[in-house]
């Protein structure tokens, strides 16, 4: 078996003390660039890997940060994911990422099996605005992201302005009679976002439906009857997994899209650009909220961090072919 390279072996390659060596590996200390860039490939040109048993013996962290997602089928989910660890990964962490499927028995699990495994922090993005791991997560620095969750510090959109742009886009459009598919709404972040999209509809035209459905492409029934029987000449949906299954279904009925019917979604996940045609939606600030949560939590580690905060960024509307006139 290959011999282990010993930091002390990187220190003495490098010309460096063993302090320094150690700074750059680490992460930590005060250190140019130039010293850490030099330090760092002199390592990993001998091959040296950091023995994280050793390092959470001496140090009492792990070097790791928990992510803990409530559904990898929405592809919301891999995208905030590969943010996190990219950005984690620039702070030298590694990140565990676990799916509990919408379940909160299995979110509970998760979080106690990574409280376990000792990593230093964790990001989460909880099923609905309630704490099921607070004794998991009392002792371990934690930010919760998108959802509201007493003392915790949270990272989170504009919902609200991310809901009214959708629905101004369709009125400057010419749409008057609107209808909305909201996603869960026991879920404070859709509640948001679907409440002002429903007030500015009201104020300026005809709330034709408002109905409820999963986070899922596939439609309740009170949708689909929703669809086919109030005459709406504009959908809104509180989340793209859900406006492309409405696209789905209208052009099943024989609906052109936007021709007979525009639809606006919410979130910009990657299948947004690779429907037909391509769905006009809000975009949610996923690298941004990635990189707050992951500053934060890291914050937290290093015991500099205020436990009230809440980080809200903004939205945007990307205007694509989902939308179009009022049709005449």
């Amino acid at each position: 078996m290959a011999r282990r390279i010993t930091l002390k072996e990187v220190a003495k390659t490098a010309g460096v003390s063993l302090a320094s060596a150690s700074y750059a590996v680490n992460r930590t200390g005060s250190l140019g660039e130039e010293l850490r860039q030099h330090i760092l490939r002199v390592a990993e040109e001998l091959g040296y890997r950091q023995n994280m048993s050793a390092r959470a013996t001496r140090t009492g962290r792990t070097g790791t940060i928990g992510l803990v997602l409530p559904d990898l089928t929405n592809p919301f989910f891999p995208h905030l994911a590969q943010s996190v660890v990219q950005r984690a990964r620039a702070h030298g962490y590694s990140v565990f990422v676990t799916d509990t499927e919408g379940v909160e028995d299995l979110e509970r699990e998760a979080l106690r099996v990574l409280a376990e495994r000792g990593v230093d922090g964790l990001v989460w993005f909880p099923i609905r605005d309630v704490n099921t791991a607070e004794a998991e997560t009392s002792d371990i620095p934690t930010i919760v992201v998108d959802r509201t969750l007493p003392r915790l510090e949270s990272v989170q959109a504009d919902y609200a302005n991310g809901g009214r742009a959708a629905i101004r886009h369709l009125l400057d459009l010419g749409h008057r009679r609107i209808g909305i598919v909201c996603g869960p709404t026991d879920i404070a972040s859709m509640r948001d976002r679907c409440d002002a999209a429903a007030a500015l509809v009201r104020a300026e035209g005809e709330l034709v439906f408002m109905v409820e459905n999963s986070f899922s492409i596939d439609l309740d029934g009170s949708v689909t009857r929703a669809l086919d029987q109030n005459g709406a000449t504009a959908v809104f949906a509180g989340a793209d997994i859900i406006a492309l299954g409405i696209m789905r279904h209208l052009q099943a009925q024989g609906s052109v899209i936007p021709g007979d019917i525009s639809v606006v979604g919410f979130d910009d996940i990657p299948w947004a650009q690779m429907s037909t045609p391509t769905l006009t939606t809000i975009e949610m600030p996923i690298e941004d909220m990635a990189s707050e949560a992951v500053e934060a939590v890291i914050r937290r580690i290093e015991g500099s961090a205020d436990l009230r905060r809440r980080v809200i960024l903004d939205t945007a509307l990307v205007v694509r072919g989902s939308t179009g006139p009022v049709p005449h």
